[in-house]
Protein backbone atom coordinates (compact mmCIF):
# COMPACT_ATOMS: atom_id res chain seq x y z
CA UNK A 1 0.00 0.00 0.00
CA UNK A 2 1.34 3.43 -0.95
CA UNK A 3 0.11 6.22 1.29
CA UNK A 4 -0.98 9.39 -0.52
CA UNK A 5 1.68 12.08 -0.39
CA UNK A 6 1.18 15.57 1.00
CA UNK A 7 3.25 18.42 -0.41
CA UNK A 8 6.17 19.69 1.67
CA UNK A 9 5.06 23.33 1.49
CA UNK A 10 1.65 22.35 2.90
CA UNK A 11 3.34 20.41 5.69
CA UNK A 12 5.47 23.43 6.60
CA UNK A 13 2.42 25.68 6.57
CA UNK A 14 0.60 23.23 8.88
CA UNK A 15 3.52 22.94 11.30
CA UNK A 16 3.57 26.71 11.77
CA UNK A 17 -0.17 26.74 12.51
CA UNK A 18 -0.10 23.73 14.83
CA UNK A 19 2.51 25.49 16.97
CA UNK A 20 -0.10 28.16 17.78
CA UNK A 21 -2.36 25.74 19.73
CA UNK A 22 -1.09 25.56 23.34
CA UNK A 23 -3.22 22.56 24.37
CA UNK A 24 -1.99 20.57 21.39
CA UNK A 25 1.71 21.38 21.72
CA UNK A 26 1.47 20.96 25.49
CA UNK A 27 0.34 17.33 25.12
CA UNK A 28 2.45 15.79 22.33
CA UNK A 29 1.61 12.29 23.59
CA UNK A 30 -2.08 12.82 22.74
CA UNK A 31 -3.82 13.14 19.38
CA UNK A 32 -7.07 15.12 19.51
CA UNK A 33 -9.33 13.64 16.80
CA UNK A 34 -12.73 15.01 17.86
CA UNK A 35 -12.93 18.40 16.13
CA UNK A 36 -16.46 17.73 14.87
CA UNK A 37 -17.51 17.93 18.54
CA UNK A 38 -15.46 21.03 19.33
CA UNK A 39 -12.22 22.53 18.05
CA UNK A 40 -9.12 23.51 19.98
CA UNK A 41 -8.25 27.21 20.21
CA UNK A 42 -5.19 29.03 18.84
CA UNK A 43 -3.28 31.46 21.05
CA UNK A 44 -4.72 34.44 19.16
CA UNK A 45 -8.25 33.45 20.24
CA UNK A 46 -7.19 32.93 23.85
CA UNK A 47 -5.42 36.30 23.80
CA UNK A 48 -8.47 38.05 22.37
CA UNK A 49 -10.67 36.70 25.16
CA UNK A 50 -8.13 37.67 27.82
CA UNK A 51 -7.64 41.14 26.36
CA UNK A 52 -11.37 41.80 26.20
CA UNK A 53 -11.95 40.67 29.79
CA UNK A 54 -9.07 42.76 31.13
CA UNK A 55 -9.58 45.95 29.10
CA UNK A 56 -13.18 46.40 27.95
CA UNK A 57 -15.54 44.00 29.73
CA UNK A 58 -19.01 45.59 29.86
CA UNK A 59 -22.54 45.05 28.64
CA UNK A 60 -23.44 45.90 25.06
CA UNK A 61 -25.96 48.62 24.15
CA UNK A 62 -26.59 49.41 27.82
CA UNK A 63 -24.18 52.18 28.71
CA UNK A 64 -22.58 55.41 27.50
CA UNK A 65 -19.14 54.96 29.03
CA UNK A 66 -16.05 53.83 27.12
CA UNK A 67 -16.06 50.12 27.97
CA UNK A 68 -19.74 49.76 27.10
CA UNK A 69 -19.23 51.61 23.83
CA UNK A 70 -16.28 49.38 22.94
CA UNK A 71 -18.35 46.27 23.64
CA UNK A 72 -21.24 47.55 21.53
CA UNK A 73 -18.80 48.26 18.69
CA UNK A 74 -17.34 44.76 19.11
CA UNK A 75 -20.74 43.10 18.74
CA UNK A 76 -21.68 45.10 15.65
CA UNK A 77 -18.22 44.72 14.12
CA UNK A 78 -18.36 40.95 14.57
CA UNK A 79 -21.76 40.78 12.88
CA UNK A 80 -20.13 42.37 9.85
CA UNK A 81 -17.14 40.03 10.25
CA UNK A 82 -19.42 36.97 10.14
CA UNK A 83 -21.11 38.22 6.97
CA UNK A 84 -17.72 38.79 5.28
CA UNK A 85 -16.42 35.39 6.37
CA UNK A 86 -19.50 33.77 4.83
CA UNK A 87 -18.92 35.57 1.54
CA UNK A 88 -22.07 37.67 1.80
CA UNK A 89 -22.20 39.94 -1.26
CA UNK A 90 -25.34 41.76 -0.03
CA UNK A 91 -24.65 42.44 3.67
CA UNK A 92 -26.88 45.52 3.67
CA UNK A 93 -29.88 43.24 3.12
CA UNK A 94 -28.98 40.27 5.32
CA UNK A 95 -28.88 39.94 9.11
CA UNK A 96 -26.62 38.19 11.63
CA UNK A 97 -27.96 37.14 15.03
CA UNK A 98 -25.68 35.68 17.73
CA UNK A 99 -26.71 32.51 19.55
CA UNK A 100 -25.10 29.98 21.87
CA UNK A 101 -24.51 27.66 18.93
CA UNK A 102 -26.13 25.76 16.08
CA UNK A 103 -28.77 24.07 18.22
CA UNK A 104 -30.12 27.32 19.64
CA UNK A 105 -29.91 28.98 16.23
CA UNK A 106 -32.06 26.33 14.57
CA UNK A 107 -34.54 26.40 17.46
CA UNK A 108 -34.76 30.19 17.16
CA UNK A 109 -35.69 29.95 13.47
CA UNK A 110 -38.22 27.19 14.18
CA UNK A 111 -39.79 29.06 17.10
CA UNK A 112 -39.68 32.70 16.05
CA UNK A 113 -39.71 32.70 12.24
CA UNK A 114 -41.16 29.52 10.75
CA UNK A 115 -44.68 29.77 12.26
CA UNK A 116 -45.21 33.16 10.63
CA UNK A 117 -44.11 31.79 7.27
CA UNK A 118 -46.16 28.59 7.01
CA UNK A 119 -49.84 28.21 6.23
CA UNK A 120 -52.29 25.35 6.66
CA UNK A 121 -51.46 22.59 4.17
CA UNK A 122 -47.84 23.62 3.62
CA UNK A 123 -45.00 21.09 3.57
CA UNK A 124 -41.53 21.10 5.11
CA UNK A 125 -38.61 18.76 4.42
CA UNK A 126 -36.73 17.37 7.44
CA UNK A 127 -33.43 15.38 7.21
CA UNK A 128 -34.17 12.49 9.58
CA UNK A 129 -30.72 10.89 9.23
CA UNK A 130 -28.80 14.04 10.12
CA UNK A 131 -27.96 15.52 13.52
CA UNK A 132 -30.87 15.72 15.98
CA UNK A 133 -30.33 19.49 16.22
CA UNK A 134 -31.54 19.76 12.61
CA UNK A 135 -34.54 17.50 13.15
CA UNK A 136 -36.13 18.17 16.54
CA UNK A 137 -36.83 21.94 16.06
CA UNK A 138 -38.88 21.40 12.89
CA UNK A 139 -40.89 18.53 14.38
CA UNK A 140 -41.60 20.70 17.42
CA UNK A 141 -42.69 23.59 15.17
CA UNK A 142 -45.10 21.22 13.42
CA UNK A 143 -46.64 20.24 16.77
CA UNK A 144 -46.95 23.85 17.95
CA UNK A 145 -48.63 24.90 14.70
CA UNK A 146 -51.07 21.99 14.93
CA UNK A 147 -52.23 23.31 18.32
CA UNK A 148 -53.12 26.56 16.53
CA UNK A 149 -55.06 24.71 13.84
CA UNK A 150 -52.30 25.00 11.23
CA UNK A 151 -51.50 21.54 9.88
CA UNK A 152 -48.14 21.21 8.20
CA UNK A 153 -46.99 18.06 6.46
CA UNK A 154 -43.44 16.84 7.12
CA UNK A 155 -41.64 15.23 4.18
CA UNK A 156 -38.57 13.17 5.13
CA UNK A 157 -35.47 14.09 3.17
CA UNK A 158 -34.68 11.18 0.81
CA UNK A 159 -31.21 9.61 0.98
CA UNK A 160 -29.18 7.51 -1.42
CA UNK A 161 -28.85 3.94 -0.24
CA UNK A 162 -25.47 3.10 1.28
CA UNK A 163 -23.81 6.48 0.95
CA UNK A 164 -25.74 8.78 3.29
CA UNK A 165 -25.92 11.44 0.55
CA UNK A 166 -29.16 13.25 -0.23
CA UNK A 167 -31.13 11.81 -3.15
CA UNK A 168 -31.82 15.02 -5.05
CA UNK A 169 -33.78 13.30 -7.83
CA UNK A 170 -36.13 11.72 -5.32
CA UNK A 171 -36.44 15.08 -3.55
CA UNK A 172 -37.48 16.74 -6.82
CA UNK A 173 -40.18 14.07 -7.27
CA UNK A 174 -41.34 14.36 -3.67
CA UNK A 175 -41.48 18.16 -3.41
CA UNK A 176 -44.42 20.12 -4.76
CA UNK A 177 -45.83 23.65 -4.88
CA UNK A 178 -46.73 23.49 -1.17
CA UNK A 179 -43.15 22.59 -0.16
CA UNK A 180 -42.21 25.87 1.51
CA UNK A 181 -39.23 25.05 3.75
CA UNK A 182 -36.27 22.67 3.56
CA UNK A 183 -33.85 21.90 6.41
CA UNK A 184 -30.51 20.61 5.14
CA UNK A 185 -26.97 19.91 6.29
CA UNK A 186 -23.87 21.23 4.56
CA UNK A 187 -21.37 18.58 5.73
CA UNK A 188 -22.70 15.43 7.39
CA UNK A 189 -21.45 14.98 10.93
CA UNK A 190 -21.16 11.18 10.58
CA UNK A 191 -20.44 10.45 6.93
CA UNK A 192 -18.20 13.45 6.36
CA UNK A 193 -19.69 14.12 2.95
CA UNK A 194 -20.48 17.44 1.32
CA UNK A 195 -24.25 17.09 0.91
CA UNK A 196 -24.40 19.05 -2.38
CA UNK A 197 -26.93 21.54 -1.09
CA UNK A 198 -26.74 23.56 -4.31
CA UNK A 199 -28.73 20.76 -5.92
CA UNK A 200 -31.54 21.20 -3.39
CA UNK A 201 -32.46 24.54 -4.91
CA UNK A 202 -32.89 22.93 -8.32
CA UNK A 203 -34.94 20.14 -6.75
CA UNK A 204 -37.41 22.30 -4.79
CA UNK A 205 -37.64 25.37 -6.98
CA UNK A 206 -36.88 29.08 -6.55
CA UNK A 207 -39.40 29.95 -3.82
CA UNK A 208 -38.78 27.42 -1.05
CA UNK A 209 -36.74 28.58 1.94
CA UNK A 210 -33.61 26.52 2.63
CA UNK A 211 -32.07 26.48 6.11
CA UNK A 212 -28.51 25.16 6.25
CA UNK A 213 -26.92 23.52 9.29
CA UNK A 214 -23.29 24.54 8.71
CA UNK A 215 -21.87 23.31 12.02
CA UNK A 216 -19.37 21.06 10.23
CA UNK A 217 -18.50 23.41 7.38
CA UNK A 218 -18.01 26.94 8.75
CA UNK A 219 -14.45 27.05 10.04
CA UNK A 220 -13.56 23.83 8.24
CA UNK A 221 -13.86 24.78 4.55
CA UNK A 222 -14.70 27.88 2.50
CA UNK A 223 -18.40 28.77 2.71
CA UNK A 224 -19.88 31.33 0.32
CA UNK A 225 -23.52 32.32 0.73
CA UNK A 226 -23.15 34.24 -2.53
CA UNK A 227 -22.76 30.86 -4.26
CA UNK A 228 -25.14 28.86 -2.07
CA UNK A 229 -28.71 29.95 -2.76
CA UNK A 230 -29.87 29.30 0.80
CA UNK A 231 -31.81 31.55 3.16
CA UNK A 232 -30.33 30.67 6.55
CA UNK A 233 -26.84 29.54 7.55
CA UNK A 234 -26.44 28.47 11.17
CA UNK A 235 -23.13 27.54 12.81
CA UNK A 236 -21.35 27.12 16.15
CA UNK A 237 -18.37 29.27 17.00
CA UNK A 238 -16.80 26.58 19.18
CA UNK A 239 -16.53 24.31 16.12
CA UNK A 240 -14.73 27.16 14.30
CA UNK A 241 -11.90 27.73 16.84
CA UNK A 242 -13.87 30.22 19.02
CA UNK A 243 -14.92 29.75 22.65
CA UNK A 244 -17.90 27.58 23.66
CA UNK A 245 -21.33 29.17 23.94
CA UNK A 246 -21.20 31.29 20.80
CA UNK A 247 -22.63 30.86 17.33
CA UNK A 248 -24.61 32.74 14.73
CA UNK A 249 -27.61 32.72 12.41
CA UNK A 250 -27.06 34.40 9.06
CA UNK A 251 -30.36 35.29 7.35
CA UNK A 252 -30.60 36.33 3.71
CA UNK A 253 -33.88 38.22 4.26
CA UNK A 254 -35.07 37.54 0.71
CA UNK A 255 -37.86 34.94 1.00
CA UNK A 256 -40.61 35.23 3.57
CA UNK A 257 -40.77 37.72 6.46
CA UNK A 258 -37.63 39.30 7.89
CA UNK A 259 -35.90 37.18 10.50
CA UNK A 260 -36.29 38.80 13.92
CA UNK A 261 -35.70 36.67 17.03
CA UNK A 262 -38.56 36.96 19.47
CA UNK A 263 -38.49 37.98 23.10
CA UNK A 264 -36.28 40.38 24.98
CA UNK A 265 -32.66 40.48 23.88
CA UNK A 266 -30.58 39.89 27.00
CA UNK A 267 -26.87 40.15 27.58
CA UNK A 268 -24.91 38.62 24.69
CA UNK A 269 -21.92 36.37 25.23
CA UNK A 270 -19.52 39.25 24.67
CA UNK A 271 -16.30 37.38 25.42
CA UNK A 272 -17.47 34.61 23.11
CA UNK A 273 -18.14 37.18 20.40
CA UNK A 274 -14.65 38.61 20.92
CA UNK A 275 -13.23 35.12 20.49
CA UNK A 276 -15.33 34.55 17.36
CA UNK A 277 -13.99 37.69 15.72
CA UNK A 278 -10.43 36.56 16.50
CA UNK A 279 -11.12 33.02 15.26
CA UNK A 280 -12.48 34.24 11.93
CA UNK A 281 -9.49 36.55 11.53
CA UNK A 282 -7.16 33.63 12.28
CA UNK A 283 -8.89 31.31 9.82
CA UNK A 284 -8.85 33.92 7.07
CA UNK A 285 -5.14 34.50 7.63
CA UNK A 286 -4.50 30.74 7.55
CA UNK A 287 -6.50 30.40 4.33
CA UNK A 288 -9.70 28.37 4.33
CA UNK A 289 -8.81 26.70 1.03
CA UNK A 290 -5.62 25.36 2.60
CA UNK A 291 -7.42 24.32 5.78
CA UNK A 292 -9.85 22.27 3.70
CA UNK A 293 -7.06 20.84 1.54
CA UNK A 294 -5.17 19.70 4.63
CA UNK A 295 -8.07 18.00 6.40
CA UNK A 296 -9.32 16.36 3.20
CA UNK A 297 -5.78 15.05 2.54
CA UNK A 298 -5.59 13.57 6.04
CA UNK A 299 -9.02 11.97 5.65
CA UNK A 300 -7.94 10.52 2.31
CA UNK A 301 -4.81 9.08 3.91
CA UNK A 302 -6.90 7.51 6.66
CA UNK A 303 -9.53 6.00 4.34
CA UNK A 304 -6.83 4.74 1.97
CA UNK A 305 -5.24 2.87 4.86
CA UNK A 306 -8.52 1.61 6.31
CA UNK A 307 -9.76 0.12 3.06
CA UNK A 308 -6.89 -2.38 3.25
CA UNK A 309 -7.91 -3.51 6.75
CA UNK A 310 -10.68 -6.08 6.44
CA UNK A 311 -11.69 -5.78 10.09
CA UNK A 312 -13.19 -2.33 9.53
CA UNK A 313 -16.30 -0.90 7.92
CA UNK A 314 -16.23 2.76 6.90
CA UNK A 315 -19.57 4.58 6.97
CA UNK A 316 -20.65 6.78 4.09
CA UNK A 317 -19.99 6.73 0.38
CA UNK A 318 -17.93 3.58 -0.37
CA UNK A 319 -16.66 5.06 -3.64
CA UNK A 320 -14.74 7.77 -1.78
CA UNK A 321 -12.35 5.51 0.10
CA UNK A 322 -9.38 5.47 -2.27
CA UNK A 323 -7.08 8.48 -2.07
CA UNK A 324 -7.27 8.94 -5.86
CA UNK A 325 -11.05 8.61 -5.97
CA UNK A 326 -12.81 11.06 -8.25
CA UNK A 327 -15.62 11.32 -5.68
CA UNK A 328 -13.42 11.99 -2.62
CA UNK A 329 -15.60 14.38 -0.65
CA UNK A 330 -14.88 13.48 2.99
CA UNK A 331 -14.42 16.83 4.69
CA UNK A 332 -12.11 15.78 7.51
CA UNK A 333 -14.58 13.30 9.07
CA UNK A 334 -14.12 9.53 8.87
CA UNK A 335 -16.45 7.22 10.81
CA UNK A 336 -15.73 3.51 11.17
CA UNK A 337 -16.69 0.29 12.90
CA UNK A 338 -14.64 -2.74 13.85
CA UNK A 339 -16.45 -5.91 12.78
CA UNK A 340 -15.76 -7.66 16.10
CA UNK A 341 -14.96 -4.98 18.71
CA UNK A 342 -17.76 -2.84 20.17
CA UNK A 343 -17.37 0.83 19.25
CA UNK A 344 -17.33 1.93 22.88
CA UNK A 345 -14.59 -0.55 23.65
CA UNK A 346 -12.67 0.56 20.57
CA UNK A 347 -12.86 4.14 21.79
CA UNK A 348 -11.33 3.14 25.13
CA UNK A 349 -8.62 1.12 23.40
CA UNK A 350 -7.70 4.04 21.16
CA UNK A 351 -7.53 6.42 24.13
CA UNK A 352 -5.15 4.01 25.86
CA UNK A 353 -2.89 4.63 22.86
CA UNK A 354 -3.33 8.41 23.08
CA UNK A 355 -6.14 8.97 20.55
CA UNK A 356 -9.20 11.02 21.51
CA UNK A 357 -12.15 10.07 19.29
CA UNK A 358 -15.95 10.06 19.52
CA UNK A 359 -17.52 6.62 20.00
CA UNK A 360 -21.33 6.37 20.14
CA UNK A 361 -24.26 6.96 17.76
CA UNK A 362 -23.33 10.64 17.26
CA UNK A 363 -26.81 12.08 18.00
CA UNK A 364 -28.08 10.92 14.61
CA UNK A 365 -31.79 10.97 13.81
CA UNK A 366 -34.16 8.00 13.74
CA UNK A 367 -33.46 7.32 10.06
CA UNK A 368 -29.71 7.18 10.68
CA UNK A 369 -27.33 4.53 11.95
CA UNK A 370 -28.66 2.30 14.71
CA UNK A 371 -25.28 0.87 15.74
CA UNK A 372 -22.53 2.87 17.41
CA UNK A 373 -19.33 3.76 15.61
CA UNK A 374 -16.04 5.57 16.09
CA UNK A 375 -15.69 9.01 14.50
CA UNK A 376 -12.33 10.55 13.65
CA UNK A 377 -12.68 14.26 12.91
CA UNK A 378 -9.76 16.45 11.91
CA UNK A 379 -8.61 20.04 11.82
CA UNK A 380 -5.53 21.98 10.91
CA UNK A 381 -3.62 21.02 14.05
CA UNK A 382 -3.69 17.30 13.19
CA UNK A 383 -0.67 15.73 11.50
CA UNK A 384 0.25 13.04 9.01
CA UNK A 385 2.15 11.27 11.77
CA UNK A 386 -0.99 11.07 13.92
CA UNK A 387 -2.91 9.44 11.06
CA UNK A 388 -0.12 6.95 10.36
CA UNK A 389 0.15 6.07 14.07
CA UNK A 390 -3.64 5.63 14.27
CA UNK A 391 -3.57 3.28 11.27
CA UNK A 392 -0.79 1.28 12.90
CA UNK A 393 -2.85 0.82 16.09
CA UNK A 394 -5.99 -0.08 14.11
CA UNK A 395 -4.02 -2.60 12.07
CA UNK A 396 -2.79 -4.24 15.26
CA UNK A 397 -6.42 -4.91 16.22
CA UNK A 398 -7.17 -6.94 13.09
Amino acid sequence: MTAPTIRDDLRQWQQALRAQFPIVTGHPELAYLDSAATTQKPQAVLDAAQTYLTTSNANAARGTYTWANRTTELVERTRERVARFLGDDRPERSAVHFTSGTTEGLHTIARDWLPGFLRDGDEIVVPDADHQANIAPWREAQRLLAREGVHVRVLPMPYQSGSGDYDHRALAERAGPRTRFVAATHVHHVYGGDMNVQRIRRAVGPDAVICLDAAQSVGHLPVSVAELDVDFVVFSGHKALALPGTGAVWARQARGPAFTPGGWSGTPNTVGIASLEAALDWLDAAGMERVERWTVALAARLTEGLRHLDAYEILGCPLSLAADSAVQRRQGIVTLRHRAIDSGDLGFILFSHGFMVRSDNHCQGDAGEKTGSVRVSLHVYNTVEEIDRLLSVLASLQ
